[in-house]
């Protein structure tokens, strides 16, 4: 179909003049507020890039014409895969990509919000292959902290859990900074080579404001080395670690953001760099984070700098929000998604938490999927050529006449309109020949018929064999 004959909503926060501000002030930043770089080795780098003279007690002013350079090194477009060699899909292009996930601490129950369990290994494994049962999730982040394991081979077990239950592309967070040569190590031992076609993507995180921390920056290499592509993205909580204001708080951020990408381009020009920005606010009457509207502005904002400047972006997805899933979990993943589709092909990897993330509801994961099905619906459009307008058939029928049984309504009512997996169209009779149940309650139990019916892939059992033979050999 000619794009011309397509109608479809467009969202647009940034102009051009807009963005070149943003990106300059941010160089402006770099050039003379600097970052401070915690690793010998970066320092080395970059002296040897732009002068050791102007690098004082590991603070480093990066120069615009580096920033540029590293801008045209990193490629545009990532190829992901998934485990069985398969291409998943190319961040950089196409649509919204999405996934479950984020380093939580409970598990919360899916039929009851106020019964919390530390989250275990089971756990993952469970979440892992619902995240792997639901089409519109594109990867399985890490979803825990597996704590009914020694906490020295806890990063081990999550990870083998992760590769065991699903054949989706892998978003990989490591607690354990030390730990992160073993879990590549494990990867391999149970894969082969990972930067052939890559389905695993580790997440790193600055310190913000303005710090590359010397656990970042290795884990960073270690990854660039073994061919992988990277999650560079950094968390800021407005009022605090970054300005009250949301145009600081992008300056800001988006420097950090460049000062990362120069980095990854100097361990190895070319490497593939994702990034994107978590910027919450912080309540300084609770203390707690939080994702307000200007959020999800800021989200969209980074969004179109990256689209502007051609490279790859991940974004938030208005994760941790509510007590579970409910109205206040709602409003943010609707506002989050709905945004995150109308802004082209981000991927926004972390669904499923809440109590401001420490903990993973199943319940929210399936919602979400829910939502994200009908944003993905609402972004696409509909068609406006002379077949949709349909004109020879409206004039068939005729004044006071019905569609009911005409051509086009029996051509196409199975999927002219969005049917939802979960809630049903009830009158208001139904409904109370039901029981009146409440929308929450249809919700759960569905989620429960969902955690009875998840796939397993075909070598599971080999996977966990060989992976805790490896495992094991940490104990002795």
């Amino acid at each position: 179909m000619n794009s011309a004959s397509l109608a479809r909503p467009q969202l647009r926060l940034l102009d051009e003049e807009q963005i070149v501000t943003v990106h300059h002030s941010a160089l402006k930043i770099l050039a003379t507020t600097g970052v401070r770089v915690d690793s010998p080795e970066v320092l080395r780098l970059l002296g040897q890039k732009i002068g050791a003279s102007i690098i004082q007690e590991g603070r480093v002013r990066i120069p615009p014409e580096l920033v540029e350079w590293a801008m045209h090194s990193a490629p545009a477009q990532i190829d992901i895969y998934d485990r069985l060699g398969q291409p998943a899909f190319r961040l950089g292009q196409g649509r919204a990509r999405f996934g479950i996930g984020v380093t939580t601490l409970y598990y919360q129950d899916a039929g009851d919000d106020s019964r919390l369990e530390p989250f275990a290994r089971r756990h993952m494994q469970e979440m892992v292959r619902l995240g792997s049962r639901l089409p519109n999730y594109d990867v399985i982040s890490t979803v825990g902290i597996v704590q009914d394991v020694p906490a020295e081979v806890s990063d081990l077990y999550a990870v083998l859990e992760m590769v065991a239950n699903t054949t989706k592309p892998l978003v990989m967070l490591v607690s354990d900074e030390e730990r992160f040569p073993d879990v590549l190590d494990l990867l391999e031992r149970l894969h082969g080579d990972l930067g052939e076609k890559p389905f695993v993507i580790p997440y790193f995180n600055p310190l913000t404001p303005l710090v590359l921390n010397r656990g970042t920056l290795d884990k960073m290499q270690l990854a660039i080395q073994r061919g992988l592509p990277l999650i560079f993205s950094n968390y800021s909580m407005a009022g605090m670690s970054t300005p009250i204001q949301a145009a600081g708080t992008l300056a800001l951020l988006m420097a950090e953001l460049w000062a990362g990408l120069v980095v990854s381009q100097l361990m190895r020009p070319g490497a593939p760099v994702i990034l994107g920005i978590l910027p919450a606010y912080f309540d300084m009457k609770s203390m707690v984070s939080f994702y307000d509207p200007h959020s999800m502005l800021l989200n969209l904002a980074c969004a179109e700098i990256m689209q502007h400047y051609h490279l790859p972006h991940c974004g938030t997805s208005g994760s941790g929000a509510g007590w579970g899933p409910d109205l206040l979990a709602a409003e943010t993943y609707w506002m989050n998604h709905l945004t995150a589709c109308l802004s082209g092909g981000s991927l926004a990897p972390f669904v499923g938490d809440t109590l401001g993330s420490k903990a993973f509801s199943p319940t929210n994961v399936v919602y979400v999927h829910e939502i994200i099905s009908q944003a993905l619906r609402f972004s696409q459009g509909f068609p406006l050529d002379e077949a949709a307008l349909g004109l020879e058939e409206i004039d068939q029928t005729g004044p006071a006449g019905d569609f009911l049984l005409s051509p086009s309504t029996l051509a196409n009512f199975r999927q002219a309109y969005y049917s939802s997996p979960i809630f049903p169209r009830w009158s208001l009779e139904k409904w109370q020949a039901q029981g009146s149940p409440a929308a929450i309650q249809v919700l759960r139990e569905y989620t429960r018929q969902v955690l009875q019916s998840l796939p397993i892939p075909e070598d599971h059992s080999d996977l966990i064999a060989r992976g805790e033979a490896f495992i094991q050999t940490f104990g002795r």
